[in-house]
């Protein structure tokens, strides 16, 4: 009997190491955040939120107190890191627990798991943060509740997937603080945002939309270029905005923000990882920091956005990452995908 107890216990703790190799966890230390629980939804084919979501993880961590856990895009045979995989994301129970969410994912489907559990996230009206691909998180006509993953963005976030605004891979994006905002706490310490992926067309927010930031296109992907002239930036598309939506059954409702920037890339930008932490600490209903720290926990090296498809999607498997490779003092590399734009600014290695 003892022995037959003690394999159980054996099999139990195997399995559950197995379950939570799947998803990657931060400790907070002390902080504001300190008892709350974040959690950062990565898993898009082209813009690397694989990389972006645990760096942010880690700030939120360590420089905020935050518990946070980021969940990834598994390969089809649960072994590798594949966001190609559009029901690969697991771990969506991690919600349950959550006080906001931090999606960052691209057209993925809707599975069983991901309706109960972001729906019951989402009708308990808990606040959500979505950046640039999360306007078209998923895809499909599946409903959770009255949400089909066709409009979850248009619904959740304010907006859907319209058009690149700016020239793809050729202009890039400055936020503009928008008019009567310069004072809003979500805004606190923003002064330069930039980044080289272009600026998103928005078309469906309303007047009970805040729009925070707008999107001026710049000449070229340089963060010292100037705005292009003429009618792209007159009026700017709308770049980071807070939205109120209404939950999946309809007896709630809750807050999001909203930024059409966030490639992998566009988060060396300071002021736009300041917004996302800015955003964390107003959406949780805790007094925003007056200048948020955001330096990097690791050195962060991220990869230049595009899509590893067709005869090059095997590089996931090859590379074989897992979220532990993302850990703490870990900080991976990628090659660049095929159609990268020179772009001189990435941090050098060390």
């Amino acid at each position: 009997m003892k022995r037959t107890l003690g394999l159980a216990l054996v099999c139990l703790t195997t399995v559950t190491a197995m379950a939570q190799e799947k998803w990657l966890s931060f400790k907070g230390k002390e902080g504001p955040g300190k008892g709350k629980h974040i959690v950062l939804v990565s898993g898009d084919e082209e813009y690397r939120s694989e990389e972006s979501m645990p760096m942010l993880a880690k700030i939120l961590s360590h420089h905020h107190g935050f518990d946070t856990t980021v969940l990834f895009s598994w390969s089809e045979d649960g072994t590798y890191i594949d966001p190609n995989h559009i029901k690969g994301v697991t771990g969506w129970s991690q919600l349950d627990s959550a006080d906001l969410m931090i999606i960052g994912t691209r057209m993925r489907a809707y599975t069983p798991e991901t309706i109960k559990h972001l729906g019951g996230f989402l009708n308990a009206g808990k606040p959500v943060i979505g950046f640039r691909t999360a306007t078209h998180a998923f895809k499909g006509g599946d409903k959770m509740g009255d949400i089909s993953g066709n409009d979850w963005g248009l619904k959740i976030l304010g907006e859907k997937w319209v058009n690149h605004h700016g020239g793809h891979k050729r202009q890039g994006a400055r936020g503009v603080i928008a008019k009567g905002q310069g004072k809003n706490p979500v805004l606190n310490s923003i002064k330069d945002v930039f980044g080289p992926s272009d600026v998103y067309g928005v078309r469906h927010l309303t007047d009970k939309d805040t729009i925070l930031l707008r999107g001026a296109v710049t000449e070229s992907l340089d963060p010292s270029s100037k705005p292009v002239v003429g009618g792209k930036n007159d009026p700017m598309m709308a770049l980071a905005w807070l939205h109120t939506y209404q939950s999946p059954d309809g007896k709630a409702t809750g807050n999001s923000l909203c930024t059409t920037m966030g490639a992998s890339v566009d988060f060396l930008s300071a002021d736009l990882r300041r917004l996302i932490v800015n955003g964390s600490y107003h959406l949780l209903d805790l007094e925003v920091p007056k200048e948020a720290s955001v330096d990097f926990v690791d050195p962060f090296y991220p990869s230049f956005y595009g899509f590893w498809s067709g005869k090059n999607a095997g590089i996931w498997k090859e590379r074989g990452l897992t979220p532990a490779d993302y850990g703490l003092g870990k900080t991976p590399t990628a090659p660049e995908p095929k159609g990268t734009p020179k772009w001189p600014f990435m941090p050098a290695k060390k």
